[in-house]
């Protein structure tokens, strides 16, 4: 299926599309903590809503959504992405539930449509490489229809399993690189460098605020390690398959969900100043 185009300028991710399923969408890592997040996702969004998607990828998760009858505009900023994306749609026949758009998520603004969305989804630290996270919030708004819930995926800004592995193999470096409030330079697949920041989830709470609530905060890999793990984690799948496992419940623990690898962040949409619910900052 062919992706609506919005910007032909060469995305970071480019590089990395053709190799992107291989190396994290089906490996042992990219499967556990994306059956968590889908878990969140089959729980909120229902059958003949209407979803946007923020940087969608290779179109695994529009097309997860699509078989439980939810439609999906799905954005990237990555033309390469879409292309593997439309692809996943066509064989699947799922041109009619997922329309794949090239557009960057600081320009979801430009989006036209002819009606708001139910709600809104991004994956996998999409929006760690937006620079105004506050306009961003806002421009997502007015997409969106009062009381819908947005679930998004960011990268952690503390990962206990990250400290520990650059420790072990003495990379100081990287260790604190999370801590970096200003972000770190990083590139992919010999692609252009780009900015990724680790908001902390007050902040993230006080830029969606007030056109959003806070409803939930959950951890996305506690006990799973990161994707660069892959090798230790094929090694030791009945330990993977035990923390997968303990995730369910370590995810929703106050002070040791904010550990993970990412953090899902549940919002609502709202047309009133509102205050996140309690212990949501954690």
């Amino acid at each position: 299926m062919a992706a609506t185009q919005h910007q032909l300028s060469p995305a970071p991710f480019d590089a990395a599309a053709a190799r992107y399923d291989e190396t994290f969408t089906h490996t042992n890592v990219g499967k556990a903590q994306r059956n968590a997040v889908w878990r969140y996702l089959e729980h909120t969004f229902q059958t003949g809503q209407r979803v946007l998607e923020i940087g969608c990828g290779t179109g695994i998760d529009a097309c997860f959504l699509a078989t439980r009858g939810v439609r999906v505009v799905a954005c990237d900023s990555s033309s390469q992405m879409l292309a593997v994306a439309g692809r996943r749609i066509a064989e699947r026949r799922f041109q009619r539930m997922v329309q794949p758009v090239v557009l960057a998520a600081e320009d979801v603004a430009s989006l036209h449509t002819s009606a708001l969305f139910d709600g809104a989804f991004s994956n996998f630290g999409a929006l760690n490489c937006v620079e105004d996270i506050g306009k961003f919030a806002a421009d997502l708004a007015k997409l969106l229809k009062p009381g819908a819930r947005a679930l998004l995926v960011w990268i952690g800004p503390f990962c206990l399993w990250e400290m520990i592995w650059y420790l072990s193999h003495g990379d100081g470096k990287k260790v604190f690189r999370r801590f970096e409030r200003k972000g770190v330079s990083a590139r992919i697949a010999g692609g252009p460098t780009f900015s990724v920041s680790y908001p902390k989830i007050g902040s993230l709470a006080d830029a969606f605020g007030p056109m959003f609530r806070m409803r939930s905060v959950r951890g996305i890999g506690v006990a799973v390690p990161p994707s660069y793990m892959e090798q230790w984690a094929s090694r030791h799948l009945r330990l993977l398959n035990l923390f997968e496992r303990s995730d369910v419940i370590l995810g929703r623990l106050p002070g040791i969900r904010t550990l993970a690898d990412h953090v899902l962040l549940e919002f609502e949409r709202t047309n009133a100043n509102a205050t996140p619910i309690e212990g949501a900052r954690t």
